[in-house]
């Protein structure tokens, strides 16, 4: 594990200020938020913590992409998640982490120490409402999962996960349009493949055919910009303001 960032950012500063676990804090638990916390960097393919190791934090993912992952006793391994910027990691209240968190991308967390943090909850209403909604927008992302696994085309499992990268990229929406995206693909071809339960052949061709469609351009093999992102959400099954279509 890499020694922790001794940059110091100011809450305000934060790219994820407006998203994260601080999101309707005031200036005053701020301030209390900034007592506690530290920042951490990780490189791609690092650990960030096994399953059943100790977590001495809780954190807010700033920048990069971490995934989750679960390991059976005979060592098959199921990737369950994905840490976008924003995403809360740990929980307060249990000594031990999960799932294995495993860096994607270089990673840089706002971490705060997990017995302090805990203290706040109690003393600081707007942490805790904002953990608890964070917690339940991660739980329908969960079931709604379900469904793009369970019930989605391969071609709709690949432009669903477009989609949510898209949307939850960092510059997204940032010059007062939403119609079209450009992000970094933070996953490999064959990591996608496991999070979707494809074969990397299926993959790629579904990824192919969607670049001849016209509805992903690909720039390398992980820049992607989106020219329209209506005609990803329709490839995807979805409506445009993001629900499900039934």
């Amino acid at each position: 594990m890499t020694a922790p960032s001794l940059t110091h950012v100011k809450c305000a500063d934060c790219p994820i200020r407006h998203r994260a676990v601080c999101a309707r804090c005031d200036t005053d638990e701020l301030e209390l938020l900034d007592e506690i916390k530290y920042y951490r960097s990780y490189e791609a393919g690092q650990p960030i913590v096994w399953s059943g190791d100790q977590m001495d934090f809780v954190g807010s993912v700033v920048s990069g992409v971490a995934t989750l992952t679960q390991t059976m006793e005979d060592g098959r391994t199921q990737m369950v998640g994905l840490l976008l910027p924003s995403d809360f990691v740990g929980r307060p209240g249990r000594s031990g982490a999960a799932y294995n968190v495993v860096a994607t991308t270089n990673v840089m967390m706002c971490c705060f120490r997990k017995r302090p943090f805990e203290d706040l909850l109690d003393r600081t209403p707007h942490i805790s409402h904002r953990l608890l909604e964070m917690t339940l927008d991660e739980l329908d992302a969960a079931r709604e999962w379900m469904l793009v696994l369970g019930r989605k085309t391969a071609r709709e499992k690949i432009a669903s996960l477009l989609t949510i990268l898209a949307r939850r990229d960092a510059s997204f929406g940032e010059n007062g349009s939403e119609s079209e995206a450009e992000f970094d693909l933070p996953l490999t071809r064959e990591a996608m493949s496991d999070y979707l339960g494809l074969t990397l052949e299926t993959v790629s061709r579904q990824i192919s055919a969607l670049k001849k469609a016209g509805v992903i351009v690909l720039e390398g093999k992980r820049h992607v910009l989106v020219p329209d992102m209506a005609r990803l959400l329709d490839e995807a099954g979805d409506d445009s303001d993001g629900g499900y279509l039934v």
